[in-house]
């Protein structure tokens, strides 16, 4: 949650109050990776005063160029999709005048992101070359065309900004596992977003890499499993600041990546050790992948679940249901843009050995080292 609000608060200080809806739980990650390597000081803190969002209450929140870079990524790369969703026709986009007014808006926040960027001494650039080559590449597409052809823009837009984290925090010699922690990460969230709209792309003839391209969904999964033991891989050759620097890290780059994996292909197992009951899992929705597709940490609305809203409607929906609290308190709730159902904040675990099921279930068959710099004394 401090690097969440400190997320929100860097693009309002930065950017100003609207640019607060390219808020994301995916962009936290770069926050947590800057603190994780450059280790707490007295200047990675500071107390927030009331916010709705939090039911008035203050709290300590992340700062610094973590956040900075968290919300400068978030940005360019929701103005890209917002150009995107414009192209598209989606929603009240289909309009001219609103359509008109959302161009206007991705091309401030291009702007505006290049300018903090180059405060940071990173080159936004190559964020929008890579988001630009996008269509090109899709455009091209078609049966036997590999997926991680489709997927390289994004891998190549996250490998960066991973990667600049560890400039920023002072570890040179990070940078490379850092990136491909990051290429990674960015081919499971074009993966991931393409296998939750595979259903939804076949009835409205929108286009869909995997339908594309012809790819088994058995293929797919696997990829998804390599990036997810890739990035986990990755991290083991990340130096982090000190011991249980790296365990917020660890938790969001490997069990609740693995969770996401499971959510999304309807499954549930113990990823470490390669066991999966396949088992339908119908409690939790698709994780959100604003790499893709910008919106922040959104919650649901009182519509019934798989209902579909436009970028603005949904933004709506998600300011009320921020203001009431339910993105935190409730659970589940639904998505304010998809309708799927998700897990309230209050309710994610953030205690490293308590989020994996195998170090309570597996005993001595545990390999997954989510122990490692851990303080609690789980026996795993």
């Amino acid at each position: 949650m401090a690097h969440l609000c400190g997320l929100c608060l860097a693009l309002r200080g930065d950017h100003g109050q609207f640019a607060r809806v390219a808020t994301n739980y995916d962009g936290l990650v770069i926050s947590v990776l800057v603190e994780a390597q450059a280790g707490r000081s007295d200047g990675w803190r500071r107390t927030a005063g009331p916010c709705p969002l939090r039911g008035m209450r203050t709290a300590s929140v992340a700062r610094g160029e973590g956040a900075r870079l968290a919300a400068t990524v978030s940005l360019v790369l929701a103005s890209a999709k917002v150009r995107d969703h414009v192209a598209d026709g989606d929603g009240a986009l289909a309009r001219r005048p609103v359509a008109a007014a959302a161009r206007r808006v991705a091309g401030r926040w291009d702007r505006a992101g290049e300018r903090s960027g180059a405060a940071l001494g990173f080159d936004t650039a190559l964020l929008l070359d890579a988001v630009g080559r996008q269509a090109e590449l899709e455009s091209h597409a078609g049966p036997g065309t590999p997926l991680l052809t489709i997927t390289e823009p994004t891998e190549t837009a996250t490998a960066a900004a991973f990667g600049h984290t560890a400039v920023l925090a002072g570890r040179p010699g990070n940078r490379a596992p850092l990136e491909e922690a990051g290429r990674l990460f960015g081919r499971l969230a074009h993966l991931l977003d393409a296998v939750e709209d595979l259903a939804e792309d076949a009835e409205t003839g929108a286009w869909n890499p995997i339908a594309a391209t012809g790819a088994d969904l058995a293929e797919v999964r696997r990829l998804c499993d390599d990036a997810v033991h890739g990035v986990r891989l990755a991290l083991r050759d990340t130096e982090f600041a000190g011991k249980g620097s790296g365990r917020l890290a660890h938790v969001l780059l490997v069990h609740e990546l693995e969770r996401a994996v499971d959510r999304t292909f309807g499954t549930t197992g113990c990823a470490h050790t390669g066991h999966d009951s396949g088992t339908p899992e119908s409690s939790y929705g698709p994780p959100p992948s604003p790499w893709i597709t910008p919106g922040g940490p959104g919650g649901a609305p009182p519509e019934p679940p798989g209902r579909r809203r436009g970028l603005l409607a949904g933004c709506l929906v998600w300011t009320g249901l921020c203001c009431t609290c339910q993105v935190c308190c409730r659970d589940p709730y639904h998505d304010p843009w998809s309708g799927q159902p998700r897990e309230g904040l209050c309710h994610k675990c953030s205690d490293c050995c308590d989020c994996c099921d195998c170090c309570s279930n597996c005993g001595d068959c545990c390999s997954c080292d989510c122990c490692d710099g851990c303080d609690c004394g789980c026996d795993c």
